[in-house]
């Protein structure tokens, strides 16, 4: 208790003094207390809460209160709101706790299991639930539908309460702000309350029919299944965001100019995907999708990346190749679904042009095509340790004018309808590179545009318009390579944008050079 906030003790204090008060009633001769009911359900809980405490349980069952709730608010209904209260504290007591301090978390959460619990006895019976259950006798016959407005008005008690305890440790324990503490809480436990007020009831109704409390066990093992799965679910999807930041961070590590790339993009490809009304459950493939699509760059020698002299032909195609390296590398990760085609093919255009296959249209899979425009969109707005980001505006109207040769219009409308409606914060301000002192170093596969280039073309070769997200566009005085080769120096890009990924758009001298290069005559 000592390593614990004095606000915070003073909360656990004030929890714990309320919980007694509220169950003291229970203790008075005259109250009349089902006292085998209350040990039934007491036990039940603290058997239910034992496992986790266990390393040969522990991994495997859900270790949450959450997952017992309707037990508990079957001792909402079934018990008076003082013998109600008591319920939890076994469990609560002698439940599994993660973290120290663990005398003060199992004091916190009794007291508050045991506030929660009585609060919604109280809703319960202050709507005359127990007699809708059929009164006081074990034969009693429920009234239904009536008897469902008493449990979902303990429900709704149970989760003002519940979300009102956790607000407050959060913001005495954890020194959350209070604007910030209680935000979400309730909207995202209501329903779940609700639910679990109606097993509840079952259980309720189940324990005072005539086959008697163990045949509410049925209700509670099926709940208990169901949360144990749900456990499993979010543990499985724990492992999954888990590989996708090993994998980020693997990238940031080898190419440190493009660090946070990875995840805007996946930001921003979402954003794309829910103006496109696209489905609910594609997005979180498509957000790997955006955060992935470099992957592949954990394939190209790292020599190559940070190159600071200009890369021979053999080199370019080193790094032409990393959509392909970074299809092989997730080819084994199930769970990423549509993300593998869109981290091969998100430097194809849609006029053809592109690589690795020169896939053109409909051709490209829409994941890529849409990963395309939000990893064009981020390179032009991010700041750079070489060079500053480009406003949104500008790098908006840069992705229009490209829109039909490069990308897909769709895309790049559903981007720009986001943006004025969600705007785009940190993107034109973050630095994704440590900052420079002196002159920055850039890596030849920018400097020649192959990371980043905006129409990296500079020279006498032809030239392809737009945007070359990670820079792979037509090259420099040595004719047009397919897929696009950057061979200009940064600056060689369009005049007001700086190009994706390396952005050969760059600013100053470098810009000026483009537009005498480009300027007829």
């Amino acid at each position: 208790m000592r390593s614990t906030p004095g606000a915070a003790r003073a909360c656990i204090l004030g929890a714990v003094i309320c919980a007694v008060l509220s169950s003291l009633p229970a203790w008075s001769p005259d109250a009349g207390t089902p006292w085998g009911t209350l040990a039934l359900l007491a036990g039940l809980y603290l058997v239910c809460e034992l496992p986790g405490r266990f390393p040969f349980f522990g991994s495997s069952v859900p270790i949450s209160t959450g997952s017992f709730f309707p037990l508990l608010l079957a001792a909402a209904f079934l018990l008076p709101p003082a013998a109600a209260a008591l319920v939890a504290v076994p469990g609560a007591l002698a439940g599994r706790v993660e973290q120290p301090p663990f005398v003060a978390r199992r004091l916190w959460r009794a007291a508050q299991l045991s506030l929660t619990v009585w609060a919604a006895s109280c809703a319960h019976a202050a709507l005359g639930g127990p007699g809708a259950l059929g009164g006081s006798g074990a034969r009693g016959v429920p009234d239904f539908p009536y008897a469902l407005a008493p449990a979902c008005a303990a429900a709704l008690a149970f989760c003002l309460v519940l979300t009102a305890l956790d607000g407050c440790i959060l913001v005495t324990a954890e020194r959350q702000p209070a604007r910030h503490a209680w935000r979400g809480l309730l909207p995202h436990s209501v329903g779940p309350h609700l639910v679990h007020a109606l097993a509840g009831l079952m259980m309720a109704v189940l324990w005072r029919s005539s086959y008697g409390p163990v045949s509410a066990l049925f209700v509670l093992l099926p709940m208990y299944i169901s949360c144990w799965v749900f456990a499993q679910y979010h543990r499985e999807h724990a492992a999954h965001r888990a590989t996708i930041r090993a994998l980020v961070q693997a990238v940031d590590i080898k190419d440190k100019y493009t660090r946070g790339h990875s995840e805007r993009v996946g930001r921003a490809s979402v954003l794309i995907a829910r103006e496109l009304g696209m489905e609910e459950g594609r997005l979180e493939a498509l957000r790997f999708a955006g955060i992935l699509h470099d992957v592949g760059k954990l394939g190209v020698p790292t020599r190559v990346l940070r190159k600071d002299g200009p890369l021979t032909p053999e080199e370019r195609r080193v790094i032409e190749l990393h959509p392909e390296y970074g299809h092989e590398i997730v080819r084994g990760i199930g769970f990423l679904d549509e993300a593998r085609a869109a981290i091969l093919h998100h430097h194809e255009r849609l006029d053809g042009s592109g690589y690795p296959y020169g896939l053109s249209g409909r051709q490209i899979p829409e994941f890529a095509r849409v990963v395309a425009v939000a990893d064009a969109f981020d390179a032009m707005t991010s700041t750079r340790s070489y060079r500053r980001g480009r406003p949104v505006p500008a790098a908006v109207a840069e992705l229009e004018r490209c829109a039909g040769s490069q990308f897909d219009p769709r895309m790049v409308g559903a981007l720009a309808r986001g943006l004025a409606r969600h705007g785009w914060s940190g993107a034109a301000t973050a630095v994704t590179a440590d900052e420079v002192a002196v002159g920055p170093r850039v890596p030849a596969a920018r400097a020649q545009g192959v990371d980043g280039g905006v129409d990296a073309g500079a020279g006498a070769g032809p030239r392809t318009p737009g945007p070359q997200p990670d820079g792979l566009g037509p090259g420099a005085g040595g004719g047009e390579v397919p897929g696009g080769t950057g061979g200009g120096t940064r600056g060689a890009g369009p005049a007001a944008v700086g190009g994706p990924e390396g952005d050969a758009g760059g600013s100053g001298e470098l810009s000026r050079l483009r537009k005498s290069v480009e300027r007829p005559g």
